[in-house]
């Protein structure tokens, strides 16, 4: 049985979607089952201002998904950067272990968009002569 936090997060998911033109964005797939995760972010000064997602998956993708994008509103992209995915599960009052590396997503996704973000920073902006 699913904490009441996996329940409610699963039920009324939040940040569902994805940003139009996004700072930095990924897509993770579960190395086990068909569970996948797209994630988008919007970074101004180095804080996640907004972040939404898109989940195909089981009541606990949804829900770490969820939850994990309210972990790192707001937060720098150092802070958002750390995020694991046992505080995700322990934030969600714990998950099944055979679940974590199944479903529990969202926080190797937010990684990946802010080093996409990051690789956009350096990205060369053109010829000045």
């Amino acid at each position: 049985m699913y904490s009441e936090k996996i329940r409610a997060h699963y039920a009324a998911p939040r940040n569902v979607g994805s940003l139009a033109d996004p700072s930095g964005k990924a897509v993770v797939k579960s190395p086990v089952d068909s569970d996948i995760v797209q994630i988008t972010v919007r970074i101004e000064q180095g804080v996640v201002q907004d972040v939404k997602f898109k989940c195909m998956g089981c009541a606990v993708a949804i829900a770490c998904s969820s939850l994990a994008t309210e972990m790192v509103m707001g937060k720098s992209v150092e802070e958002a950067s750390s995020i694991s995915e046992q505080a995700v599960a322990d934030a969600l009052g714990g998950i099944p272990e055979y679940k974590m590396r199944c479903s529990n997503l969202a926080p190797e996704a937010i990684r990946r968009a802010i080093a996409d973000w990051r690789s956009r920073q350096s990205a060369p902006t053109g010829f000045e002569l």
